[in-house]
């Protein structure tokens, strides 16, 4: 299972929407500069994700909420998304070089190809979303944001047991 923290935005009907904060890419790393995650962290302007989960106990906005999504639901969604394109592309170009004969057609093939795959994979996947198994869960509930308040003695006051 894999595991996340999650920030409530709001609550309503036993439906808790969630936002959850994409992580910058580390910088702790020696190979930052040649870094994928880095570069298509730069290009998605999205550093935060909606999720609306069910959850029957009533939660606060600020709450914090543990979600967790089981592996097989993301290795599905990657080879969904990584696979079918992979796969329509290869298979076009071996189609059309064994038609025509020629590199110019095989590459006609594969563009053809992982154009249809990514198509493909784009219309599966709401099927796929719909899955129980592929929704994230709530896993564990965090304190009341205002649940908790520390109060510290001023700096001029000596408390002594």
């Amino acid at each position: 299972m894999m595991k996340e923290w999650a920030t409530v935005v709001s609550w309503q009907d036993g439906q808790a929407v969630v936002r959850c904060d994409v992580k910058a890419s580390c910088s702790s790393c020696a190979s930052r500069a040649g870094c994928g995650s880095r570069v298509l962290n730069k290009l998605g302007p999205q550093n935060q994700h909606l999720i609306t989960v069910p959850c029957e106990q009533p939660l606060t906005r600020g709450q914090k909420v543990e979600l967790g999504i089981a592996e097989s639901s993301l290795l599905g969604s990657a080879v969904l998304v990584y696979l079918f394109p992979l796969l329509g592309l290869l298979l076009m170009a071996g189609v059309f070089q064994g038609l025509f004969g020629g590199d110019l057609a095989a590459l006609c093939g594969a563009v053809l190809g992982g154009v249809g795959g990514f198509l493909a994979a784009k219309g599966l996947s709401p099927r796929f979303s719909q899955r129980e198994s592929w929704q994230p869960v709530i896993l564990s509930i965090g304190l009341d944001p205002d649940a908790l308040r520390v109060i510290s003695p001023s700096a001029g006051e000596n408390h002594h047991p």
